[in-house]
């Protein structure tokens, strides 16, 4: 029986304690598990689990009547401080003493992440006799940490960019922190190593991530699916908040964090709440966001939302065109100003091509909407969209050019004009999803500017925004502001 029979979720937030039972999780059959060898195990060598890694051990650990794990895959995904290192730590150990497997590999995105629990193997091993008795070696070279008993069994600990080197058949894979792999590489090379091993599992370990996670994603569009009933056997154990729940919500919390009023306290948590929102969601609550520390806070930028609002046709526009550095995207936005000292920002076209993006034909779908309405100018950078603008002078489109000192103004005209909801957009999908992917870059003497690059993503929308903001904050007249 799982801890969580035991007490139920609402009691347990009542009482300020986290939530033992993912959120989201993949049921299993009633299989036998060897949960129970592990956490004796464990209090064998002085630990004792935690309710939720006691839940854990029992679901991860089932094996089929033939003694082969059920999971042959499993991710754990989990908030920071909750245990998910030690719980990794002592199961790599158990597997080492306990099973004699012949070798685990474990990675991270860093080898300084899987290097800390490597030192803590280390100093479990020593600390107990009978573990240091089969001791045989430890060895450190650049990239690769290994310690290997005398009986044979190994756990080796390696780089990300050379994790699958020289490595055949290991028993068990350990890849933590999987939200900062942004391609296939280190999952596809150590995975596959065990295609010859009679009993493999591959175990993934992180938080939430974002847009670029792309192996996380992957394998939580998995998990989910397996979650729900699809046929994947893929071991999903996800303690996240609920999408969309206020990041005060002490029951998010507490479902995020199992270990909550046992090893993490609810003053650390408000403490922590005053910190950026996107780090919270992710760190804390292991919520998705669609970047880590994005220059436009995500409910600033839902709090602007209104689908009453449209452009006129009458009205004064401005409008923007930016291209993203590669030349392959692009985005035509446009503003107007709104009553109440507001302006409507809307993305009104945006343009790929796999190549390179034609600026000839872009320029005409330019002026066709700027026939559409009464356009005093088309924005652009030089950087990226001179081309394009090159080819709408000649046709008598008005044009300004937006770079250097004049671009972080108007960037920060843009976050002015956010924070205090006088900018006001339609909830349009394109535009939201580039505008929270778009990341702050600082200015030398101390101002800042949305980076395209850095951004590892297309955020052209954001960029045009940022530009027609320029215009539409320009003061109507000369008692913008009140004194006195």
């Amino acid at each position: 029986m799982s801890p969580q029979a035991e007490k139920g979720s609402i009691g347990l937030v009542r009482a300020g304690r986290g939530v033992i039972e993912p959120r989201i999780w993949t049921k299993s059959p009633d299989l036998p598990s060897l949960g129970i060898d592990f956490i004796e195990f464990c209090e064998s060598i002085g630990f004792t689990l935690l309710p939720w890694q006691q839940f854990l051990a029992h679901e991860l650990c089932k094996v089929n009547e033939d003694g082969k794990w059920y999971f042959k895959e499993a991710g754990v995904i989990i908030s920071r401080q909750n245990g998910k290192s030690t719980f990794m730590q002592l199961m790599i150990l158990w597997r080492m003493y306990a099973l004699n497997q012949k070798l685990q590999v474990h990675t991270a995105h860093k080898l300084t992440t899987s290097s800390e629990i490597f030192w803590k193997i280390d100093d479990t091993i020593q600390s107990f006799a009978h573990l240091a008795d089969r001791f045989a070696k430890k060895y450190e070279s650049k990239g690769s940490q290994e310690i290997k008993l005398s009986t044979g069994e190994r756990y080796l600990v390696r780089a990300n960019n050379s994790a699958s080197r020289g490595i055949a058949a290991p028993d068990t894979v350990y890849m933590d922190e999987v939200r900062e792999f942004h391609d296939d590489e280190v999952w596809s090379s150590l995975r596959y190593t065990q295609m010859a091993t009679p009993n493999p599992q591959t175990l993934i370990f992180s938080n939430a991530g974002d847009q670029h996670s792309v192996i996380l994603n992957r394998l939580r569009e998995r998990g989910i699916a397996a979650a729900n009933g699809a046929d994947d056997r893929i071991g999903w154990f996800e303690w996240s908040a609920e999408p969309g729940c206020k990041i005060d919500d002490r029951a998010a919390w507490a479902q995020a964090n199992p270990s909550l009023g046992w090893t993490i306290s609810i003053e650390n948590l408000e403490a922590a709440m005053m910190d950026d929102e996107s780090i919270v969601r992710t760190e804390l609550l292991c919520q998705w966001v669609s970047q880590i520390n994005p220059a436009i806070n995500p409910s600033s930028w839902a709090a602007c939302s209104s689908n009453k609002s449209k452009l006129d046709k009458e009205a004064t526009t401005w409008m923007a065109i930016d291209l993203s550095p590669d030349r392959r995207a692009g985005a035509l936005l446009a503003a107007q100003r709104l009553p109440n000292d507001k302006f409507l920002v809307v993305l009104l076209d945006t343009y790929a091509n796999p190549v390179n993006l034609d600026d000839k034909q872009m320029a005409n779908s330019i002026a066709d909407w700027v026939r559409k309405y009464s356009v005093e100018t088309v924005a652009y950078s030089r950087q990226t969209a001179g081309a394009v603008a090159a080819r709408l002078i000649p046709a008598g489109i008005p044009t300004t050019p937006i770079d250097g000192a004049v671009y972080g103004q108007a960037c920060d005209e843009m976050l002015s004009a956010i924070t205090s909801q006088r900018l006001v957009h339609t909830n349009q999908e394109e535009l939201t999803k580039q505008v929270l992917s778009a990341v702050k870059l600082p200015f030398k003497d101390g101002g800042w500017y949305l980076g395209r690059k850095v951004s590892n993503s297309t955020i052209c929308a954001a960029v045009g925004m940022a530009m027609v903001s320029h215009f539409a904050t320009r003061p109507e007249s000369e008692d913008d502001i009140v004194i006195g």
